[in-house]
């Protein structure tokens, strides 16, 4: 029986104006789905008009202007619903769902589904549940001692995967999908047996642990600072910004 990493994957990646996850807004998302390792993958983009301004600091990662958006970006209310579906449908298909650093995306894409459609992300996934991957909690988990970053730079360096553009939705949400197979990979031994199922329970509870001990960090620098548990989405707020 073929393992989940060896087989059908789909990976996410939102672009942003910034890194709050409650005020900021989606410019671009990818979705990549790839039937199994070796071939070709195919890949579905949103270009959005977030309806506010993007900073300049947001325009120097991801290299999308305010003028390129409100000229070929579409407006966010069709876009989060596509997106919502989209993902939807994956999950009735049975493909897990890698996403890095998935509470900043998954939170960020819940939010924009509350402000723009009066939804939630989590109305998509009633009929088939969200199983979600993430390479970033998989290597902090399996490789803990390991010293370095873990962007997903760092990772695709690490595992010999290529990254050709990076803070390109589609390039990264490939990317993800790539160092996914090769964190399963290299742990086989450990993750063969698990089920998308088994393994997005774990994640939940390495995830918090993780998030305890980055707090503890802070604590001894000096630097307190509380860091939030939930994954792979944040709990919903009574009304988003």
């Amino acid at each position: 029986m073929t393992c989940w990493y060896e087989g059908p994957l789909a990976a996410f990646d939102t672009e942003t104006t910034g890194v709050d996850v409650e005020n900021d807004r989606i410019v671009s998302a990818a979705l990549v789905v790839q039937d199994a390792p070796g071939t070709r993958p195919r890949t579905t983009r949103w270009l959005v008009n977030p309806g506010v301004p993007v900073p300049a600091e947001a325009t120097a990662v991801h290299g999308l202007t305010q003028d390129h958006l409100e000229r070929n970006g579409r407006w966010p209310a069709p876009v989060m619903y596509e997106i919502g579906r989209t993902l939807g449908e994956q999950a009735a298909a049975g493909r897990p769902l890698v996403v890095m650093n998935a509470p900043f995306d998954l939170t960020l894409l819940d939010r924009e589904l509350r402000r723009h459609r009066a939804s939630s992300l989590d109305r998509w996934f009633r009929s088939a549940p969200l199983r979600v991957i993430d390479p970033r909690v998989l290597d902090k988990h399996f490789d803990r001692y390991r010293k370095g970053r873990r962007t997903l730079a760092d990772l695709a360096q690490f595992y010999g995967v290529e990254l050709a553009e990076a803070h390109d939705a589609g390039a990264d949400a490939l990317a993800a999908l790539e160092v996914t197979r090769a964190v399963g990979r290299r742990f086989a031994s450990r993750l063969e047996r698990l089920s998308p199922a088994e393994l997005h329970t774990l994640q939940q509870t390495w995830h918090a642990a993780q998030a305890k001990g980055l707090e503890a960090w802070f604590a001894r620098s000096g630097t307190p600072e509380t860091v939030d548990r939930s994954w792979p989405l944040r709990p919903g707020l009574t009304a988003a910004a």
